[in-house]
């Protein structure tokens, strides 16, 4: 059975802003590069998985999550350039044009939709390729679903059950946990006091999860943010998300949009696909 290939939007988005040169510009001298650049993503990727169909996630910046709410400075201190912001909010319109699924909606984050993908998937008895830039999707890796992480020179590599314990020296479970414990600098989640990487896998290879480690009489002081920080950490994966039936890209689709924008550019290469 082809797998269902779910995409972090906006890990991509932000990758093709800062690696497309922003001279790419829509119709009226408007910003385009992001937008050339999540399609080549999306088109490259659905070349080398053969998904059955795509969903995508993405972020909703201009309102907060539940998350911003519980943990003050919570990814504080991100700016985003206005002509990203702008690209942004059309990518939905793009991915729906191609005939893909997408989500996004006030107070969640890509991160909870694309769980919320994976997770129906593997209930439905299918498998996922998920390709995010973000290691905390790391959780979401199983038996049935395998991340696709870029790396360098725009190779990828394949994050396995495996791959996970080798990174983090945890299970895929753990992850949020792990995280709680090392805390998230790009996330401003402070973790445990005097904690990094090495001794948050030793403590979980040790207690088995934070709560058992709490339990045992560690990290008393900081027990009730450390719950905190895993909460945060850990992605919902119960947003109720359209069906998503086996489908074919609508190359055609894609490619009036492109124009009708302006990028002529990417509009023939859409349109070849088509043909």
């Amino acid at each position: 059975m082809a797998p269902l290939l779910v995409i972090d939007g906006d890990s991509f988005t932000h990758r093709a802003y800062h690696g497309v040169p922003k001279t790419v510009r829509r119709e009226g001298g408007r910003p385009g590069n992001a937008i050339v650049g999540f399609a080549n993503y999306l088109t490259r990727f659905h070349d080398a998985e053969k998904p059955r169909t795509v969903f995508v996630g993405w972020d909703t910046l201009t309102a907060p999550t539940y998350r911003h709410e519980a943990l003050a400075g919570y990814q504080g201190g991100r700016e985003f350039d206005d002509e990203l912001l702008e690209q942004l909010d059309m990518m939905p319109e793009l991915v729906a044009a191609l005939g893909f699924g997408w989500g996004k909606g006030a107070g969640y984050e890509a991160d909870d939709f694309v769980a919320s993908a994976v997770t129906a998937e593997e209930a439905r008895g299918g498998t996922v390729v998920l390709a995010s830039g973000d290691r905390d999707m790391f959780q979401l890796v199983s038996e049935r679903t395998t991340v696709v992480f870029p790396v360098k020179g725009g190779e990828v590599a394949r994050i396995d059950v495996a791959g996970v314990r080798e990174r983090y020296g945890v299970e895929p479970h753990q992850v949020p946990d792990f995280i709680a414990l090392r805390g998230d600098p790009s996330d401003r989640i402070p973790g445990a006091k005097g904690v990094g990487a090495i001794s948050a896998a030793s403590l979980l290879g040790r207690f088995g999860s934070l709560e058992a480690a709490l339990d045992a009489g560690r990290f008393a002081a900081e027990a009730d943010d450390l719950r905190l920080y895993r909460r945060i950490a850990t992605m919902d994966r119960t947003i109720p998300l359209p069906a998503m039936p086996d489908r074919l890209p609508d190359w055609h689709g894609g490619a009036a949009l492109a124009r009708e924008w302006g990028l002529d550019t990417l509009a023939d290469r859409l349109a070849a696909r088509a043909a």
